[in-house]
């Protein structure tokens, strides 16, 4: 069986070194490109591809939010989501969405075409290369920073935009002692605001970001 790939992204370069995988592999085949996240929809409509493949970072929109988009379309279709950036929450993310596979533009070429084999036949099956190292990262910055199950509530709270006013209300406490939580908690993370401590929490695997 041929696989049949769209492949979506903003960079020349990749759209031709998939051409070339495909050209050298004997089961998979690419039906269309394109670098607008805009106009995937319409040809993967008109094409029901296999799998698609979709950059994370597109010049007209965000990758990942095309591919939760697709899978919410197309259950049974492969989605591998491609990426420069190998950060711990780029990779939590395309969990989220419910991707096929997640891999690095930079990895060897019997891992891409690893991940867009196994996007063809378990499409509801997510795979990663660094997911273990990324998940055991998760957990020793939990452990190391000893967070509370309130301070990572608050966490929770802080990275969907809540003021402290509102912290307050939705844990029923004064807001005095929802200011000590949050004094606390950037103390944790050695932060002095609101961003830097979202973008530790981030890093580290903490928090994933908000839909």
């Amino acid at each position: 069986m041929t696989i049949r790939i769209v492949v979506v992204d903003g960079h020349t370069l990749t759209r031709y070194g998939l051409s070339k995988l495909a050209a050298s592999s004997t089961d998979i085949e690419i039906v269309a490109e394109t670098g607008s996240a805009l106009d995937a929809p319409r040809v993967i409509a008109s094409l029901s591809p296999d799998v698609v493949t979709v950059d994370v970072a597109l010049p007209d929109g965000d990758g990942l939010r095309l591919a939760r988009e697709l899978r919410d379309r197309y259950p049974s279709m492969g989605i591998v989501v491609l990426t420069s950036h190998g950060e711990d929450d780029v990779l939590f993310r395309a969990l989220e969405t419910g991707v096929s596979a997640f891999v690095s533009k930079a990895a060897p070429v019997e891992e891409v075409l690893g991940a867009i084999r196994h996007a063809a036949v378990a499409a509801s099956s997510f795979t990663a290369s660094g997911l273990a190292s990324a998940l055991a990262r998760r957990h020793q910055a939990t452990s190391r920073l000893g967070l509370s199950p309130r301070e990572r509530e608050v966490l929770l709270l802080l990275r969907d935009g809540v003021s402290v006013p509102a912290i307050a209300r939705a844990l029923y406490v004064s807001q005095s002692t929802a200011k000590t939580y949050v004094s606390r908690l950037y103390e944790k993370l050695g932060a002095s605001n609101r961003s830097q401590a979202l973008m530790t929490a981030l890093r580290d695997g903490l928090i994933r970001h908000s839909a």
